[in-house]
């Protein structure tokens, strides 16, 4: 029996190219990669959902060094889906070694996105990967040229597919046909094509040379201020914000909570930080607060076991536009 590994993102397309190349009595295995930008959530519901084992890897190491300087750069904001592709192919292809497969299985789909996946960005993608002889579109293959495996026989190419295009009505009949009924909507999931997240990466680099794993994490939650001396600091927006920030948190930053009313969790991962930092950190949990405005209220902060407390007003709303990310 032949053996191929789906490079699985848990979207419709690869659940379809993994199902299909299944189809032919192929064992098929799927993997995913996560990293401090997408996690394995949508793979593992979609591989249950489509009854086949999954592997997950976290590949935050190799994909940082990546996404500091992309060869072929960034997408719409600072999402190289080139080079993430190129780099995710590799591991693929190194798995694919390790567990003895004939191949290597992706959901891509010729013309459905105008960048990475035309015939030339796919070939390309493929070279760069070193596994050129080895991918295997399912969904697009009669429009591609054969693989190894095709040539071989060890996967019938009449029975591949031809899809092309944006529209989806060919992939909605094929999931009919499966039996798939629990998919996600396409694209999403990852934090490096939202706005937001990625003008918080590109300040966060330019403040940082060297930042560590935690900081990318950090981004995903609560509002960010940077103070005049460099200082992040950070407010959760709501009671999943602060229980996600108290997580992450070390012994060494400093944590404020409110003491006479309900407030947010105010973290500043800054082990240096100064005096005035701290007082800003006290003045945005005031803000953020029940406080009443144009009232002294009391903060307490903590760091290295220790707490004390500071009275204060809450910073001016003008004062929070300007030091907000």
């Amino acid at each position: 029996m032949s053996k191929a590994i789906a490079l699985f993102s848990g979207g419709l397309d690869s659940m379809l190219a993994a199902k299909l190349v299944a189809s032919q009595n192929i064992d098929v295995v799927c993997v995913n990669f996560t990293s401090p930008f997408f996690d394995s959530k949508k793979a593992e519901a979609s591989a249950k959902h489509i009854n086949l084992p999954l592997i997950i890897e976290d590949i935050t190491p190799d994909y940082l060094k990546m996404l500091h300087s992309p060869r072929y750069g960034f997408g719409k904001n600072m999402n190289p889906c080139i080079d993430c592709h190129i780099l995710m192919l590799k591991i693929t292809g190194q798995k694919m070694e390790s567990l003895g497969a004939d191949f290597i299985i992706t959901g891509e789909v010729l013309g459905q996105r105008p960048m990475s996946q035309t015939k030339q960005s796919l070939n390309m993608i493929a070279k760069n990967s070193g596994c050129a002889d080895y991918i295997l579109r399912p969904l697009s293959a009669q429009l591609l040229t054969p693989i190894k495996a095709e040539m071989e026989g060890k996967i019938d190419r009449s029975m591949l597919l031809s899809i092309s295009g944006r529209g989806r009505k060919d992939q909605m009949r094929l999931a009919k046909e499966f039996g798939i009924t629990n998919y996600p909507p396409p694209a999403g999931g990852c934090l490096l094509t939202d706005p937001m997240f990625t003008r918080r990466l590109r300040e966060l680099f330019a403040h940082s040379r060297n930042p560590e794993i935690r900081d990318y994490h950090l981004l995903k939650y609560g509002r960010h201020f940077r103070t005049q001396d460099g200082v992040k600091i950070i407010v959760g927006r709501n009671n999943r914000d602060n229980e996600e920030l108290k997580k992450l948190a070390d012994n060494k930053d400093v944590a404020c909570n409110m003491t006479d009313f309900p407030g947010p969790y105010v973290l500043v991962p800054e082990p240096g930080v100064n005096v005035s930092s701290i007082n800003i950190a006290c003045a945005l949990c005031a803000r953020y607060s029940d406080a009443p405005d144009d009232s002294e209220a009391t903060v307490i902060c903590q760091q290295n076991g220790k707490s004390s407390k500071v009275k204060c007003i809450a910073l001016f709303k003008e004062d929070c536009e300007r030091l907000m990310i």
